[in-house]
């Protein structure tokens, strides 16, 4: 029995594919960046890669790809993107950047929880629900309420 391929491998064909169409005729019918994730099958370690029609993928820790705010995004994932991240954690962090740039809460959202169980390797993904995602915002919400009060206190 063959081994699945590795997120990598995968990045990798389907980068070259990208390129190839874009090669043939000059054409870019994939003219959109994609993002691939998943887990290294021996240490179950997160992976996601951007890919690009060019045929360029690119390893990333967290990322966020698309339109003018790409960049808005990307600063604020270095920003506060830590290693240390749980799963509550992570979600709350992914919400947070999309907010920095999409006025109408959840209703132009989608979240997908990707997880590993790392006994038995096996992947799952859990696609967040709307009243989950307004609970989440109202809760970033209140926090970010919170903070300005407590600078206030710590200034007088």
């Amino acid at each position: 029995m063959e081994d699945e391929p590795s997120v990598e491998v995968m990045a990798r064909y389907l980068a070259r594919l990208l390129q190839r169409y874009t090669q043939r005729g000059g054409v870019r019918p994939f003219g959109v960046s994609a993002m691939l994730a998943g887990f290294d099958a021996v240490t179950a370690e997160p992976k996601v890669y951007q890919i690009d029609p060019s045929g360029t993928y690119f390893s990333w820790k967290a990322n966020a790809i698309g339109g003018r705010n790409a960049k808005t995004m990307r600063e604020f994932l270095e920003k506060h993107w830590t290693p240390t991240l749980d799963d509550d954690d992570a979600v709350d962090l992914c919400v947070k950047t999309l907010l920095e740039v999409v006025d109408s809460g959840a209703k132009n959202m989608e979240v997908v929880l990707l997880k590993i169980d790392p006994d038995t390797k096996l992947q799952t993904e859990e696609t967040l629900s709307d009243d989950k995602l307004d609970a989440i915002i109202a809760n970033i919400e209140a926090e970010a309420n919170e903070q300005p009060a407590e600078a206030k206190d710590m200034a007088d």
